[in-house]
């Protein structure tokens, strides 16, 4: 028997994701204490490595192997199964945690600000329709995505999976899409912090309030995870008193409960009218322009499945995290915005006096506070603006080391990126990442909101493309469970709305995606096309096109997908005992009777 300090060891008796412990002893290390968890008892130990549970092979000519299935012959320092299953990075993130970091993510200036705009294109009756069409695409997502890294709880997630199950060079585009969203995202929020400061001190050079944020974001993203997470649970738990007391505040006046107004109810809804535009045409066009802003202020939400490789046992925190992130972010948005729909009229002119997307004055929010005759809370709204982008930069961050990782993990980013320190940060991803966060410092520039216009146009739809190749993957994943004769019962965790949840989630986004091209080509108000206004919306889809064909060209595969016989289901799974499993999923459902018995 190897030694318990020998790294083969470590290899060959991990039990799913998780480092394993000789029974009854503790390992202590470092900052590190590793010790058996009664809550992992359906995981199985292995006495042996098989091959087909190794992610980085070994050919017949002493080549390596990745995950994408290309060779690399001269490449002998790959990168090792514990950075695939993600077993030296920290598991210390729990659902408060995962929950919290999806709406650090998602929640942001899209709710507080930039939904005045899309009032202002479609009305009230469009604001609320669009947000909750694309709220059902977004349930099948994240139920692909429980199902999916529940059973394979591995670095970055659905990178992983797209690169598996559908095809390499579809997961090459998509990924690097997304990642660069990520990236604009980190100098994008840090830019839109230093003009909410502007709100209340204009003088001082925005670049000044620029360094400290990005000291402070940096600092953050430094701790270990567990740290990290309970810094983003106080920041995302800021906005969601926000949300809590604004919806109390919107009831109120909107009963006729402030100072000035009376009672509204359903007043603007019939003056000015539920939606925008004199013809049917003008109001489809507007209701279409909603549900692409609408799937962009959702991103963020699949951020549970880029922490599993993190989180407490991922069979029942990921899957329980991501519908609690669902409804959360869900029944926010659509509360929210339907109050504001009753609080302030889409042709209300400040809605479109902000001199940015972060610009307090033009946020519905304010102006319904504003119209109830309630003074002072501008200022506090304004706050609450600073804490939620600080938050979005935070996650920004965090999510695009991980990603990182990820994508050097299956060969599309250089191996170094994907090592993971000590202390379980993945130090050298982070690191790039505050590297392009550098580009915030155009904040002083007078070309900063044209720099960031096309910088955010190069992965304007990453969002759509990424969700979509969730669902994609779910369905091609389960499809080849049944050609190799897999049975469900080995998954941890099933889609509450299966393969058909998936496919009417690909139908949905892809009609939003027509709808983008659309209002991007021909913009809401004119009957010209706008070729500025097209490449902003759509830049992002010639980009994915030319990465796709450039790793074709690349690799020489040819294959427009991968076949289904060959799809790896191995690899990066948890190793399940499945009478064990059944147990314990009955005694759940013994004890979820006993509360409602009791109730």
């Amino acid at each position: 028997m190897p030694s318990i300090f020998n790294k083969e060891y470590w290899a060959e008796v991990r039990d799913g994701f998780r480092t394993a412990t000789p029974q009854g002893s503790s390992l202590s290390g470092g900052n590190n204490s590793i010790e058996m968890n009664s809550s992992f008892i359906t995981e199985k130990r292995s006495n042996s490595l098989k091959e087909d549970n190794v992610m980085i092979q070994t050919t017949s000519s002493g080549a390596t192997k990745n995950i994408n299935g290309t060779s690399n012959p001269n490449d002998s320092n790959m990168l090792s199964k514990e950075d695939i299953d993600g077993s030296n990075l920290n598991k210390d993130l729990n659902i408060r945690h995962l929950l919290t970091l999806a709406v650090g993510g998602a929640i942001g200036t899209g709710l507080f600000v930039n939904s005045g705009a899309s009032l202002n294109t479609g009305g009230p009756a469009s604001l609320v329709i669009g947000w909750v069409i694309v709220s059902t695409a977004l349930f099948t997502v994240i139920n692909s995505l429980g199902e999916l890294a529940a059973a394979y709880p591995v670095v970055g997630g659905f990178s992983v999976y797209m690169t598996r199950f559908i095809d390499p060079s579809i997961a090459f585009s998509i990924n690097l899409n997304y990642l660069v969203q990520w990236l604009v995202l980190l100098p994008l929020e840090l830019v839109a912090a230093s003009i909410t400061i502007r709100y209340w001190n204009d003088k001082i050079n925005s670049d000044a309030w620029v360094s400290i944020f990005y000291t402070v974001i940096g600092l953050l993203n430094m701790l270990d995870v567990k740290s990290f997470g309970e810094t983003e649970f106080v920041l995302s738990f800021i906005k969601i008193l926000a949300i809590i007391g604004f919806t109390i505040l919107g009831i109120v006046l909107s009963c006729g409960g402030g100072p000035v107004g009376g009672y509204i109810g359903g007043k603007y809804w019939h003056d000015p009218g539920a939606f925008v535009g004199h013809t049917a045409g003008s109001q489809f066009k507007g209701l279409c322009s909603v549900f692409v802003t609408a799937a962009f202020s959702y991103s963020g939400i699949e951020m549970i499945a880029v922490s599993a490789a993190e989180s407490i046992d991922p069979r029942k925190t990921i899957p329980v995290a991501a519908k609690r992130t669902f409804w959360l972010i869900t029944a926010s948005y659509v509360t929210i915005l339907t109050l504001i729909g009753c609080l302030v009229p889409y042709d209300d002119p400040r809605l479109l006096n902000g001199s940015s997307s972060v610009d307090v004055a033009s946020s519905p929010l304010v102006i319904a506070i504003e119209n109830g005759g309630i003074k002072g809370l501008p200022s506090l709204m304004n706050a609450i603006i600073l804490i939620a982008v600080l938050s979005v930069a935070n996650s920004a961050v965090y999510a695009c080391s991980r990603y990182m990782v990820s994508m050097a993990i299956i060969g599309n980013l250089p191996k170094q990126l994907g090592r993971i320190d000590k202390k379980g940060r993945p130090i050298n991803a982070t690191l790039v990442t505050l590297f392009f966060g550098l580009i915030s410092f155009v904040a002083a520039s007078d070309k900063q909101a044209e720099v960031f216009t096309w910088l955010s146009a190069l992965s304007g739809l990453s969002t759509i493309f990424c969700w979509m190749g969730i669902n994609i993957s779910h369905i091609r994943f389960r499809r080849a469970m049944d050609i190799q004769g897999r049975s469900l019962e080995e998954m941890p965790y099933l889609s509450q709305v299966g393969v058909y949840g998936s496919w009417y989630g690909c139908i949905i986004l892809f009609l939003v995606l027509i709808a983008a091209f659309w209002t991007s080509l021909f913009p809401v108000g004119s009957s010209q096309a706008n070729a500025t206004t097209f490449f902003e919306g759509y830049l992002s889809l010639p980009i994915l096109l030319a990465c796709y064909v450039g790793h074709k060209f690349y690799f020489k595969n040819w294959r427009l997908f991968t076949p289904y016989n060959e799809i790896d289901l191995d690899s990066g799974k948890r190793d399940i005992d499945l009478e064990l499993l059944r147990e314990e999923k009955k005694m759940e459902e013994l004890a979820l009777k006993k509360q409602l018995i009791l109730r």
